[in-house]
């Protein structure tokens, strides 16, 4: 098939014609601007985030600086010295941090403890209603206090675990 020099000249112009058609249609500029927009919005969220970092490492600072670390010498009014609560059967290290941080840092203060203080405890260390009750801590930091033996077995004195 042989093309005239008229259909080559039909081809180009219908050619030249479809490619303007085609790049008005296109939106070139608008996805451009639109890629360009997210990341506007992207940088605007990182800054607005770390903002909010900064911000709250500043309050942490700022609470560090105000608190008593859990090691730290007592305040007036509380003991010298802490009882080492985690010998209690059932009590862990981190229940005992817990403890501490409550307000409760010797074996009188377990022994001590009415029901309802019961009951707050254990919603606070996160334990099952009546579990301080059951594992007996009031009667385990009785005999802490008291030395930290009991009688056992035929009458031998035992040390709880």
């Amino acid at each position: 098939m042989s093309f005239t020099l008229n259909d080559i000249a039909l081809l180009l112009v219908a050619l030249a014609i479809g490619l303007i058609l085609g790049l008005m249609m296109s939106g070139r500029g608008k996805y451009r601007r639109a890629w360009r927009d997210e990341q506007a919005a992207h940088r605007a969220m990182v800054k607005d985030r770390d903002a909010q970092l900064e911000a709250a490492n500043a309050r942490i600072i700022e609470l560090e600086k105000r608190t008593v670390p859990v090691g730290a010498a007592p305040v007036a009014g509380v003991a010298a010295e802490r009882d080492d609560l985690s010998r209690i059967k059932g009590l862990s290290q981190a229940q005992e941090v817990s403890l501490n941080e409550a307000g409760y840092q010797r074996y009188g203060q377990i022994a001590a403890l009415n029901s309802e203080q019961e009951a707050t405890l254990e919603a606070r260390l996160g334990l099952t209603p009546g579990t301080i009750a059951r594992e007996n801590w009031r009667e385990q930091a009785r005999a802490l206090e008291g030395g930290g033996q009991r009688k056992g077995l035929f009458g031998r004195a035992t040390t709880p675990v």
